[in-house]
């Protein structure tokens, strides 16, 4: 691994300027029309899961702005690292703003696989309208039967017969896929059971109205039904043609990795965003509230969790802009002990503080008049999605274990 001391964690001039005009684009733009966003959600119910209008306002003034396709350096002209903190800006606004620049979970990835993996007719058919906003699509891949915390439990088949593939299996946690935008969705199944652990798995491009694949429901998350859903999704004989194997057979481990490292790090950003914004709001809420005939701000116990609050988003910060040096330099594989560690550290540290708001807005915080309650939600999700916290750790302390003890 690089050290430290031979990392400059320095964003280029372009990510400075373009931070800058995404800041100005989330204040005059994205946090006013968060209550006409949540106004629109409200009115239609949790089982619609249409868009509400005022996004596609949003991308319009994104792409006026040139805020479009910043995650893809290939595209973008910018490292993960310049990319990482503007991620979390739009964590700021995680169900609005990531949408609104086309940096939204799970597109992004599945964009980067498609980049790398697709053919040309492929990203033709997928890739283009997903660069463009016209689609959207979802990643296939945990089971509710296994294990799905070691992918290479999963039991989906995937067939071949003649010029055909069939897929059989039901999945769960199908982010995206509520959402009648998700034109594409990438199958991850085993096509040679037999083989090595690490080269029974496949992926394969399925498209939304093709027979077989049924969305079963969408799955709350804490109760909260999110716009574009997490769906179980049941495929039964289910048959697309051969071109539609995305990169070679017995390539789907490998690729689920490529495609895992970056949007891990994407995902840990915007959640130190989500935690900035839960402490500015705490801080706001300690300054003006009145209790016991001073300000909230005045008692120690609050003014400590705001000072341990700063410190720890500043550490995860370091740790994430560490991991995307790395992944700039040294590609995806010599970063993964950054990306595990980033991975536990960001959504535990994201929690605490948006808990530590919850408890200074008091009754308020438990309600949907401020966003802390489902911020709360997704982020205690977030130590499960994406490898659970236990996996990373495992992942952390076997890189150690491999390490020479002389000290240097």
């Amino acid at each position: 691994m690089t050290p430290l001391d031979s990392l400059n964690l320095t964003p280029s001039p372009r990510a400075v300027e373009l931070r800058a005009r995404l800041v100005e684009f989330m204040h005059d733009h994205v946090f006013p029309a968060e209550a006409e966003y949540h106004a629109y959600r409200a009115a239609a119910g949790p089982g619609d899961h249409t868009l509400p209008p005022v996004i596609e306002e949003l991308k319009k003034e994104a792409r006026r702005r040139e805020l479009w396709n910043l995650f893809l350096p290939a595209f973008s002209g910018i490292s993960q690292l310049d990319y990482a903190g503007l991620a979390e800006v739009t964590g700021w606004s995680l169900e609005l703003a990531p949408e609104a620049i086309n940096g939204q979970a799970p597109d992004t990835g599945n964009m980067e696989l498609l980049h790398l993996f697709g053919t040309d007719e492929q990203k033709k058919q997928w890739l283009d309208p997903l660069m463009d906003g016209t689609i959207r699509s979802v990643f296939v891949m945990t089971e509710k039967d296994v294990a799905s915390s070691d992918a290479s439990n999963i039991e989906t088949s995937i067939v071949r017969d003649g010029d055909e593939y069939v897929i059989n299996g039901r999945k769960w946690w199908s982010s995206g896929a509520a959402d009648e935008r998700a034109r594409v969705f990438i199958v991850m199944g085993k096509t040679a059971p037999d083989a090595a652990k690490h080269r029974q798995q496949s992926m394969i491009l399925v498209p939304r109205d093709t027979p077989g694949l049924t969305i079963v429901r969408d799955v709350p998350v804490f109760g909260r039904h999110d716009q574009h859903g997490h769906c179980e999704v049941e495929l039964r004989d289910v048959r697309v043609p051969v071109d539609s194997l995305l990169g070679e057979e017995g390539a789907g481990f490998a690729m689920a990795q490529a495609r895992l490292g970056p949007g891990r790090i994407h995902h840990c950003m915007r959640a130190l965003g989500a935690a900035e914004r839960a402490l500015s709001l705490l801080v706001d809420r300690a300054s003006s509230r009145i209790a016991f005939g001073k300000p909230l701000a005045e008692q120690g116990l609050v003014q400590a969790g705001i000072a341990e609050s700063r410190i720890e988003i500043n550490q995860a910060r370091l740790l994430c802009q560490h991991a995307s040096a790395v992944i700039d330099t040294h590609g995806n594989k010599a970063a993964a002990p950054l990306v595990s560690q980033a991975k536990v550290a960001v959504p535990r540290i994201a929690s605490q503080v948006i808990d530590r708001a919850i408890q200074v807005y008091g009754g308020a915080g438990v309600s949907d008049d401020v966003p802390l309650a489902a911020m709360y939600g997704w982020h205690r999700a977030m130590r499960i999605f994406d490898g659970p916290d236990e996996v990373h750790l495992r992942t952390i302390a076997k890189n150690e274990l491999r390490r020479s003890t002389r000290l240097a």
